[in-house]
């Protein structure tokens, strides 16, 4: 049972949805953030505080939702906003691959040492707080390429059935490159696994694909679902590194907020890791995305082309069997439908 929860970049895009998810419910809910993103993230639109927006969205609407400013990288505090609680969903994080190759000491401290933090204090507090990780797809590194694939119109597709299903969470991790983002999740990830396997402590890491939503400000290094979108309605083009034809399975926010509270509503006994996105029936590709943008908008979005980015997936499809069998939850909203309510949202915002 949820009664006092503490969700980690809380004020972030997917936090201020279990924020507010939880708040709803009539829950305690206690907010760390460090409001950094502007700073953190080069491309990120100065004129966007993301993090100030949500705040603000989510205090007008809720008063038992508590805001503290800090740092997972700080233990103290770390230690003074878990103390009490029954939940984490730790969402703090440095969220950009392009970033992480600029900064890895800085990418390697947030998301490796502020994971650790977490972990050490919930160990150490007397509530023993259930935990739910958001890590990434990106833990599998470049062995996702190595998987033969044919080149349609518009997509990539896997040449071997034996993939129909996407990836699995057996998937290697191992024998191949990773960027430091990828090396500062997956780390965070194993640390989660391990303390849920050595430690009295139910945690669990969803390794997750592309999610998207309302308040949700992407940029050209983060939430290219977001960014494509909110360039188009403000008829700014953009750029697509890579021929297009790359595919990932997407998932809307809702969604995923209900697969982390499938899990803290009944943690004992979940497995350490999921795979969690919208799994073979919530696809696209990126040329598939710009053509049902104009769809839904009736405006033909601008972009360039360019240089693919160093360590791209050319395909990304989370197998999500283990989610569905286990936690008795599969993705609700279609790609079309969330893409509509994402619009209506943005045509607020721009």
């Amino acid at each position: 049972m949820v009664d006092r929860i503490l969700v980690t970049g809380g004020a972030g895009f997917v936090g201020s949805h279990v924020a507010e998810y939880y708040a709803e419910n009539g829950k305690e809910v206690t907010v760390l953030d460090n409001f950094g993103r502007v700073e953190m993230l080069e491309k990120a639109d100065e004129t966007v505080d993301t993090p100030k927006y949500n705040e603000s969205y989510l205090d007008n609407k809720f008063s038992n939702i508590d805001f503290v400013e800090g740092d997972v990288r700080d233990e103290e505090i770390v230690k003074d906003v878990i103390e009490g609680k029954d939940a984490i969903v730790h969402l703090a994080g440095q969220t950009a691959n392009t970033q992480s190759m600029r900064t890895p000491r800085l990418d390697f401290e947030i998301n490796a040492k502020g994971t650790l933090n977490i972990l050490e204090e919930a160990n150490r507090s007397e509530s023993d707080p259930a935990i739910v990780y958001a890590s990434t797809n990106q833990v599998y590194g470049q062995n996702v390429n190595d998987i033969p694939l044919d080149e349609k119109d518009q997509r990539f597709v896997f040449a071997d059935d034996k993939y129909s299903e996407g990836l699995s969470e057996g998937f290697p991790i191992d024998h191949t490159v990773h960027d430091p983002y990828g090396v500062s999740k997956l780390t965070g990830d194993m640390y989660v696994q391990d303390y849920d396997k050595r430690t009295n402590l139910d945690a669990t890491a969803l390794r997750l694909s592309c999610i998207y939503g309302p308040r949700q400000f992407g940029n050209e290094d983060q939430g290219w679902v977001a960014h494509f979108a909110m360039s188009a309605l403000r008829d700014q083009s953009f750029t697509i590194f890579g021929n297009g034809k790359q595919v990932r399975d997407v998932l809307y926010v809702d969604d995923l907020v209900n697969a982390i509270d499938s899990i803290l509503s009944d943690p004992d006994g979940k497995s350490s890791v999921y795979n969690i996105g919208g799994g073979p029936e919530h696809t696209t590709s990126l040329l598939e995305f710009i053509d049902l943008i104009e769809e839904i908008t009736g405006e033909q979005p601008s972009y360039s082309f360019d240089d693919w980015w160093e360590g791209d997936q050319r395909i990304w499809i989370s197998d999500i069997r283990r989610a569905k069998n286990e936690l008795n939850w599969e993705p609700k909203t279609s790609f079309e439908d969330g893409l509509e309510k994402y619009i209506d949202w943005a045509e607020t915002a721009v």
